[in-house]
């Protein structure tokens, strides 16, 4: 365990775990910053893993020809990812969160009675959920859509169902993207630097 590891919180099992999710609609730059904070975690001496976005593995239409199947696979396979990630590292960094993959779901299919407990129970999981604004039309990246009226609408639905279900969410500021992996630290907790070890008093 390092420096840093006792400033985790303790999950269930008694382990200092962290788990935090950027969410927002496509192409504002959440995998990109999944990867700055996991950089800057990794110089705090901290186990990361990443669970990348998967519905770029779903083997079923999505974007605006998504079904209820495929995005049943994103939302399980979600978690399924969550869970194999958590049993293995100390600190878990999602590019996206059960909310904004049951978002795309709620734009094709509308709300599901029997998948909203599940979404409500699970978002509990996440330490800490930080919204990233859209700051402009998303480019094309060989999977997800270009459309800015979708991008809209996704992002419109994010933030309705943030408001219904009672989610906190951490809203990272449109002006400050430079700052943005520093401000997720701080509301974490967590340092920029690895603690000092005082080696003197090692000694005595």
């Amino acid at each position: 365990m390092s420096a840093t590891s006792i400033l985790l919180p303790l999950d269930p099992l008694g382990r200092r775990r962290l788990k935090v999710a950027f969410v927002g609609t496509h192409g504002v730059g959440k995998t990109t910053l999944c990867f700055d904070l996991a950089a800057q975690l990794k110089r705090l001496d901290l186990g990361v893993d990443i669970v990348k976005e998967v519905a770029r593995r779903c083997p079923l239409p999505i974007n605006e020809d998504t079904t209820f199947d495929a995005q049943a696979w994103i939302l399980h396979t979600q978690i399924a990812e969550e869970i194999e990630a958590a049993s293995h590292y100390e600190v878990v960094v999602c590019d996206r969160s059960v909310l904004d993959n049951y978002a795309y779901l709620v734009a094709r299919v509308g709300r599901r009675a029997e998948l909203e407990p599940l979404v409500r129970e699970w978002v509990r999981s996440y330490q800490a959920l930080f919204k990233v604004p859209v700051l402009s039309a998303p480019a094309f990246d060989g999977k997800r859509a270009v459309s800015p009226s979708f991008q809209q609408e996704i992002d419109g639905i994010i933030d309705e169902l943030v408001h219904d279900l009672g989610v906190t969410v951490h809203r990272l500021e449109p002006g400050e993207r430079d700052q943005w992996t520093v401000h997720a630290l701080a509301e974490l907790g967590l340092p920029t630097q690895p603690p000092q070890i005082d080696l003197f008093a090692m000694r005595e």
